[in-house]
């Protein structure tokens, strides 16, 4: 049986971190991902995508993202249901996420939020392509997804010798550690 779900989108909302009664960590959040399609509009609709993360990843997560944040999610469709307060029977379904990886740098989601009206950023300092596993898995997201185009990447820090700015570093024997 295989069970993966892949998403890329956007944080609709600041992650809502809590801990169990036994101080276990979760985290859920919305992930709007855009249809591939547009109505007859001409607008592309999204799904709004229900995600729960747990444990040392969910605190990490809530750590470095944000509303806005533009993020890859792997993890697994799951259902459940429960009884509400009115006796009505409610089935949820969500994605319990495994791995997650931040695609865009710091300075790409402060302009994004800028761009798009949203000031309640929270001073984080992710680097692009963070990845953070909750298993042995292997991240299917990897540097394709979240790779810069070089045309487009112009470095925050100039200084920086591993900024992908089209250059190539000369590096000496001496310099490596082997």
């Amino acid at each position: 049986m295989i069970n993966r779900a892949i998403l890329v989108g956007r944080l609709t909302r600041d992650p809502d971190l809590r801990y169990t009664s036994s101080g276990v960590a979760v985290a859920t959040f919305t992930v709007a991902v855009n249809r591939q399609f547009t109505n007859q509009q001409g607008e592309r609709e999204a799904d709004f995508i229900n995600c729960v993360i747990w444990r040392k990843s969910a605190e990490n997560f809530a750590n470095f993202t944000h509303k806005g944040s533009l993020i890859g999610v792997d993890g697994r469709i799951q259902t459940r249901s429960y009884e509400n307060q009115q006796g009505n029977r409610v089935y949820v379904t969500e994605v319990i996420v495994d791995n997650f990886s931040l695609l865009e740098s710091r300075s790409q989601s402060e302009r994004y939020q800028q761009q798009h009206g949203n000031n309640d950023t929270q001073g984080s300092d992710s680097p692009q392509n963070t990845t953070t596993n909750n298993n042995s898995d292997n991240n299917p997201f990897g540097k394709a997804v979240g790779n810069k185009n070089t045309e487009n990447s112009k470095s925050s820090d100039d200084n920086d010798p591993f900024a992908d700015n089209g250059q190539q570093i000369d590096i000496s024997d001496d310099d490596l550690p082997f």
